[in-house]
């Protein structure tokens, strides 16, 4: 019988993957379905992913799933025809393959069931998520962008935002998508008979952003299909002009991809220009921060004295 969790030591895991001979690629997923019995879905799933070596982080709960996982480059035809086939309602899922990828994003594969695939808050027991914006492709996004009467809205957590974002997108206050959710029908309402174009990483948060603008009356609802990620293949590919700037915020290793050589961000310490995450080196905070290379040294790769210390004391 095939383990349904991993049991190897994490340190252990990342020796094995940087010692893989092996190209791996990162791909990101989701669907909204409903799943009747999600932790039956969850471990049949593992076993599928398991067994074609599949390393990531993904979420079910009974309304879809959410996926970014890391495959052996030999190996992903055969994950995506077994993920096409697992269940009907995935036989149609946009499959987003990283833009600047390293193929180190993950070492180990991470399955959880929860309450929802992306925490949103929502209570209403009338709202519809299936009635969501419009899909467009990057040449329409690249057309409505010269429309003066096209708002772009970014739906993304702020610290995302900081480091990379179409120029002229409004960005929502919050550091959750939960919280963004109770801001934006209110802070678009001067906005609500013009165009309004949702994007984020890879479409799931515009999926049901889209939705909520719609149940509260937005009629002309646009969200980006795949997301930036998507964009930014298609515009590449078709020799189209890129609009967004900066980098796209990854929640991987990797922690961004780079679109465009613009920096946006500054150092939290110091304000020199930067744009690099890190997490505060001391476990009692781990706070996330853009940290350049000279105060990383100076700070221990602490995002202040008082963290600093307690490594110190600690090690």
């Amino acid at each position: 019988m095939s383990l349904l969790y991993n049991i190897t030591p994490n340190q252990e895991l990342k020796r094995r993957l940087l010692s893989e001979a092996q190209s791996r690629i990162t791909v990101s997923f989701y669907k909204y379905f409903t799943i009747t019995d999600p932790y039956a879905f969850r471990d049949a799933l593992y076993v599928a992913l398991a067994n074609l070596k599949v390393f990531g982080r993904i979420y079910v709960a009974r309304e879809g799933i959410n996926a970014q996982v890391s495959v052996p480059y030999s190996l992903y035809s055969k994950m995506e025809k077994m993920l096409y086939s697992f269940d009907p309602h995935m036989s149609s899922m946009h499959m987003n393959i990283a833009l600047d990828d390293n193929g180190r994003s993950f070492w180990v594969l991470r399955l959880k069931v929860r309450q929802r695939i992306v925490a949103d808050g929502i209570t209403d027991p009338s709202f519809n998520a299936d009635d969501v914006g419009v899909y467009i492709n990057a040449k329409t996004v690249n057309f409505l962008y010269d429309d003066c009467k096209t708002v772009f809205v970014d739906v993304r957590n702020y610290y995302e935002y900081h480091v990379g974002h179409f120029h002229k997108a409004l960005a929502i206050p919050g550091n959750t998508f939960r919280e963004q959710l109770a801001i934006v029908v209110n802070m678009l309402k001067q906005y609500k008979n013009h165009q309004i174009v949702l994007y984020c990483t890879g479409g799931i948060r515009c999926e049901k952003a889209s939705a909520w603008m719609r149940h509260h009356g937005y009629k002309n609802v646009y969200q980006i299909e795949g997301g930036i990620i998507n964009y930014v293949r298609q515009a590449r590919t078709q020799g189209l002009q890129v609009h967004f700037i900066g980098k796209n915020f990854v929640f991987d290793e990797r922690m961004s991809e780079c679109i465009s050589n613009d920096t946006l961000a500054h150092c939290a310490q110091c304000g020199k220009i930067y744009d690099h995450y890190h997490n505060c080196l001391n476990n009692e905070c781990h706070t996330l921060f853009i940290q350049c290379p000279t105060c990383s040294d100076q700070f221990n790769h602490c995002c202040s004295v008082l963290c600093m210390q307690r490594v110190l004391v600690s090690s």
